[in-house]
């Protein structure tokens, strides 16, 4: 397992268009995925020891960002062909048992996360209601064990983007598993 450290926030960029399979069985679109103060795009998978340490609080955190008008989606693009526990059905298993409340979708091409220079898992991207770049950063404190009483950077950063648009300047790199790319021939 590699840790990496993804790049902190590049304010202003904008948000690339995307339209992805969710384990719903819908296809889920930049668009139709962002709420009315803006859209948290989070890159995870189900076997990384990182998401899965993290699991109840981002399913916390964004069932409360919803109520302000932040609409979260979570896209998977590991390759699945080394990793079973990332494959779209595990991905199905993985929603339904822990009841996620956002749309979990997987990036088969590995486009997307390219797109978006997306780096491990997890990786945090918060968008304003222009889709502008305002967020790039950890969901907490805590690396795989939780820190009691860890300001909640992830859900901070995000209320300040719905209530002014503009997230903060200070942004801590989140960490986590490399995302596992396909081995081109």
């Amino acid at each position: 397992m590699v840790s990496l450290h993804p790049p902190l926030c590049d304010f202003g960029w904008k948000a690339r268009p995307f339209d992805l399979l969710g384990v719903d069985g819908k296809r889920h679109t930049l668009q139709s995925a962002c709420g009315k103060n803006g859209l948290l795009v989070m890159f995870i998978c189900n076997h990384c020891p990182y998401v899965k340490s993290i699991r109840e609080r981002i399913i916390r955190d964004t069932r409360e960002l919803q109520q302000h008008g932040i609409n979260s989606i979570a896209i998977m693009a590991n390759d699945p062909a080394d990793y079973a526990e990332d494959s779209f059905d595990n991905m199905k298993q993985i929603a339904q048992q822990y009841d996620y409340p956002f749309p979990y979708v997987w990036d088969e091409t590995q486009q997307t996360a390219r797109d978006y220079g997306a780096v491990c898992t997890p990786d945090f991207f918060g968008f304003n209601a222009n889709l502008e770049l305002q967020y790039r950063g950890r969901l907490d404190a805590s690396r795989k064990e939780a820190v009691a009483d860890a300001p909640r950077d992830l859900f901070n950063a995000m209320l300040q983007v719905a209530q002014t648009e503009h997230g903060p300047r200070e942004q801590f790199a989140s960490m986590g598993c490399s995302i596992k790319w396909k081995v081109e021939a």
